[in-house]
């Protein structure tokens, strides 16, 4: 392909036009979860909010996640709202912005949902209630799709499943339920029976840390919502997978994914700490801390990253 058609088909992807391997739904796409940066004191760090922000933008991301990732539910509700506010400023428009707005209470994620589209997010992110029956679970996406504009994203979790059928049925019900997160374990699996559950009529995001990336674009996925702290290889594998490398999307994710998502943490704490410590190390957050409680990294852990660092040219440790 030549340079010139490389870049128009690279251009087509990204605004979801035909002509890549599916027409794209308006969400689609690397859309990192962000980290909250926070002082040594545990204070929001605005200044490396806004760095954050930027750094994944310019990476090439489609859009930017609020979310567990986060560490939303430790965040007091001023502190949310500075957050969101932050973010959506230095986005300035140039990728939607989405919001995790999941509670174990309906009328609080409601309040949340509202709250979040007034403060300028594109999106909420909503994490099912559960346990929960599955009535209730339906009550629950339907009363926030209700009382919000902007389109509702289903989260599915592994402690907080829900069915593909179900997810279905609320895309039906709603029109502004077209999206769904789907990283219950197995992940891969699960995001393919998403997919062939829903039709076209959904857009199908995979997580889990994107380490079933390319799997979960084989089984029909519009995009993923990884880790923040290294977003130019994911969206390096999405520009490849469009224009029919795969090849090259492997070889990106074997030689510079793969060895940062094989680091063991163990708990989704511990996920913050080694993920804030890698844009540390790349001068983009001021300092790794993490709101308590908090799994800690151990020493073989610690050697490791440091080992993939300096492989990748991630940055010291010190």
């Amino acid at each position: 392909m030549a340079v010139t058609d490389e870049a128009a088909a690279a251009e087509a992807v990204a605004d979801g036009a035909p002509g890549s391997r599916r027409d794209l739904p308006a969400l689609h796409g690397i859309v990192p979860i962000l980290l909250t940066p926070f002082d040594e004191q545990g204070r929001i760090d605005a200044e490396s909010l806004r760095r954050l922000v930027d750094f994944t933008i310019r990476a090439g991301v489609h859009g930017l996640g609020i979310a567990l990732g986060s560490e939303v539910y430790k965040l007091t509700e001023p502190e949310r709202d500075t957050v969101l506010r932050t973010v959506v400023d230095e986005a300035r428009g140039r990728v939607p912005v989405m919001m995790n707005t999941g509670t174990q209470a309906t009328d609080t994620a409601v309040s949340y949902s509202m709250r979040a589209q007034d403060l300028g997010a594109d999106a909420v992110i909503c994490t099912s209630p559960g346990p929960a029956p599955a009535a209730e679970v339906r009550h629950y996406f339907s009363s926030i799709a209700q009382r919000v504009d902007v389109p509702v994203i289903i989260q599915d979790t592994a402690t907080n499943h829900v069915p593909p059928a179900l997810i279905r049925s609320l895309g039906e019900e709603s029109a502004n339920i077209r999206y769904a997160k789907v990283e219950s374990a197995p992940a891969v699996l699960r995001v393919y029976e998403a997919v062939q559950a829903c039709g076209p009529s959904m857009g199908i995001f995979g997580g889990a840390g994107g380490g079933g990336f390319l799997q979960e674009l084989r089984r029909g996925s519009v995009g993923t919502m990884p880790w923040a702290s290294i977003p130019g290889p994911f969206v390096e594998i999405w520009r490849r997978w469009h224009l029919d490398d795969v090849d090259g999307a492997r070889q990106i994710f074997d030689t510079q994914l793969a060895p940062v998502l094989r680091i063991a943490t163990g708990s989704l704490g511990a996920g913050h700490l080694l993920h804030k410590e890698l844009l540390r190390r790349q001068g983009v957050i001021a300092s790794a801390h993490v709101r308590r409680p908090a799994e800690q990294l151990d020493p073989v852990t610690w050697a490791e990253l440091d080992e993939v660092c300096a492989a990748l040219g991630l940055g010291a440790h010190a």
